[in-house]
């Protein structure tokens, strides 16, 4: 039976129903009942006597603001994009470690970047694979799952675990056995009103919830605004567009990279002379075996279909494109009549994303709605159980994930610094490449930006040395930089570091190249091939000038107006500039800064038309000097 109840009497029942020690289970990422986490986490807080885990991931919070110019961009802006967004409390303490001593969070992905400098959540950091979340929480004892759900009159009986079925799914008949046994075991819903309705194995019959909160949710969901796609981001998308193969399957991520493949792929498609010629000129012909054999140029006549553990914008729009459309039948069914009997384009684990993105898909009728498939982790990001099908479906599968650094043997890093401190964390991108390894026809492919800058100094991701390890490197596949493609499987360890010295920025060429012959690994006469030692950003630059309309800075659209757009590039440019090497260049463009009056939409928009004081005033300067360098 189904108790409905309000807020604070959900928190008595969950207090009075389970033991001294609650185990809370919140969704990954945008399913949180946050009122309810908030309402239970207030309440232990004052109860001493109790305590409160929580077993989560990717907790979502609002950028910090910083201060300076960063702060005048942000404020109105976070305000327009979160508005009325109910931040967890829980989040915030564990941020300035501060949680009360009866609360522990521990988490296996964190919003990336963001908890660093916790104390707390690095200690709480638990590393499981995605697709082995719900076997370690159901070990540690969870008795309380909380989630948002979707509801629609066109389907009565049911609730829709929406965004994420993920791990739910793969947890309710762990606890249902551990019921069965006696123990006290709860799930919570709550109606969230903007959440889209996603039918089928996401579907779950009302009376499987035990609390149902009252009151639906009205506030807006947490979105993640597109951000700006470089050259180099826009490079390393091209390359990796090569390699998808029409009729095949998708799994890319989310991020500046993934746009940036999901752009390619719409050029592949929709400008198919240019894309190619793009394709000419960037040189990729010194991989064209390998984009012969295992992808291709040309645009898609079967068309692909995904399965990724997030569905992300990006595949939502290659759906209508027309290039996310090859269908699947089989895999989990839920509880409701079927909907759509041609099968599925996607099965997708959990989503984020855009505000445009939710609003297109509560626009999307139910029925087509029902092509993505929304279901439990294990289905997607496993290939054990549901083995043959899953072969079946996944035909010429590409997994295309991200990673930090890449060694010159082949492991990557993808989730921690060298210090230890977690950034993000493993997620699925184990499960994939795995599946990669696994999946006749299959490849693994990881995206690496050769290079970054911390502090003016520059350094190469492709190096000798590195401390942590994601991938290792026995299971070597695809890496792929803004300068190429490195195919690693099955290749000897000579060979292994000659193709990932091809795509390194040749800034750092030599040093690597040194270091591998010190260590044996190369012969000490080898050199590298000369087309291989122009690998330069200006180099890039020439070849985006020459093809610019395939760089569109926001290619799946952006939440910034016009005039936000170039206040990003501008105060990006001033960034760049705070090094040594660069700083008496920066001092003298605010000093010969264009006349206010030239750009008065920008300064009214960061409030600073009419500085006061000398820090404003210097503030004004640098983001003129920044304007006049960028529009």
């Amino acid at each position: 039976m189904t108790d409905v109840l309000s807020l604070e009497g959900a928190v008595d029942v969950v207090l009075e129903r389970l033991p001294a020690h609650i185990r809370l289970g919140l969704p990954l990422g945008l399913g949180k009942p946050n009122r309810f986490a908030n309402a239970l986490y207030a309440r232990i807080k004052g109860l001493p006597q109790r305590q409160l885990t929580i077993y989560t991931a990717l907790c979502l919070g609002r950028p910090p603001l910083g201060d300076g110019l960063q702060r005048r961009f942000l404020e109105p802006f976070l305000e327009q994009v979160y508005g009325d967004y109910p931040e967890l409390d829980f989040l915030a303490d564990l941020a300035a470690d501060a949680l009360p001593p009866n609360v522990r969070v521990e988490q296996f992905f964190m919003q990336p970047g963001a908890l660093g400098g916790s104390h707390l959540a690095q200690q709480g950091y638990s590393s499981s694979n995605y697709s082995h979340a719900a076997r370690d929480i159901n070990a540690q004892g969870l008795n309380l799952i909380a989630q948002l759900v979707a509801e629609d009159r066109q389907r009565p009986g049911l609730l829709s675990l929406s965004c994420n079925p993920d791990i739910t799914l793969d947890l309710l008949p762990l606890l249902e056995r551990r019921r069965a046994e006696g123990e006290a075991v709860l799930v919570l819903g709550q109606v969230h009103v903007q959440l889209p309705y996603m039918p089928g194995a996401a579907e779950l019959p009302r009376e499987r919830f035990d609390l149902l909160i009252d009151t639906p949710e009205q506030s807006r969901l947490f979105s993640t605004p597109n951000q700006p796609v470089g050259a180099r981001e826009h490079f390393i998308g091209l390359h990796a567009s090569t390699l998808v193969r029409d009729g095949g399957t998708l799994q890319i991520g989310i991020g500046a990279l993934g746009d940036a493949i999901t752009a390619a792929l719409l050029a592949r498609q929709a400008d198919n002379p240019g894309y190619r010629a793009l394709v000419e000129d960037a040189q990729l012909r010194q991989w064209a075996p390998l984009v012969t054999r295992e992808g291709g140029v040309e645009p898609f006549a079967e068309g692909l279909y995904g399965c990724s553990e997030m569905f992300v914008n990006g595949l939502l729009v290659l759906a209508d494109a027309g290039i996310l459309r090859r269908r699947v039948l089989g895999g989990p069914q839920g509880p409701g009549p079927a909907l759509d009997s041609e099968g599925a384009v996607l099965h997708g684990g959990f989503f984020l994303g855009p505000e445009s993105f939710y609003a297109r898909l509560r626009e999307i009728p139910l029925q087509a709605r029902a092509r993505f498939a929304m279901t439990a982790i294990s289905y997607v990001n496993r290939l054990y159980g549901d083995e043959a099908l899953k072969r079946e479906q996944r035909q010429h599968a590409r997994f295309i994930n991200t990673a930090l650094s890449v060694s010159l043997l082949g492991a990557a890093a993808s989730d921690q610094l060298p210090d230890g401190r977690i950034l993000s964390g493993v997620g699925g991108q184990f499960d994939f490449v795995v599946q990669g390894q696994e999946l006749e026809g299959a490849r693994s492919i990881l995206l690496v930006r050769s290079w970054r800058e911390s502090g003016g100094v520059v350094s190469s991701n492709i190096v000798w040395e590195q401390n942590q390890c994601t991938v290792p490197r026995h299971l070597r596949d695809i890496v792929i930089t803004e300068y190429g493609i490195a195919d690693l499987r099955g290749k000897n360890d000579a060979q292994v570091i000659e193709a990932l010295l091809n795509i390194t920025d040749s800034r750092f060429q030599p040093a690597l190249l040194d270091q591998a012959q010190l260590a044996g690994k190369l012969p000490r006469d080898f050199r590298l091939a000369p087309r291989f030692t122009n690998n330069t950003p200006q180099w890039l630059e020439e070849l985006r000038t020459r093809h610019a309309h395939l760089f569109p800075e926001y290619p799946l659209g952006s939440d910034f107006s016009a005039t936000e757009k170039d206040l990003l590039r501008a105060m990006n440019w001033v960034k760049s500039k705070f090094h040594l090497s660069e700083l008496l260049d920066l001092g003298r463009a605010a000093l010969d800064a264009p006349d206010p009056s030239l750009y008065p939409e920008h300064l009214e928009r960061m409030r600073l038309a009419s500085p006061g004081g000398l820090r404003e005033q210097l503030e004004q300067r640098l983001l003129l000097a920044g304007l006049q360098a960028t529009l």
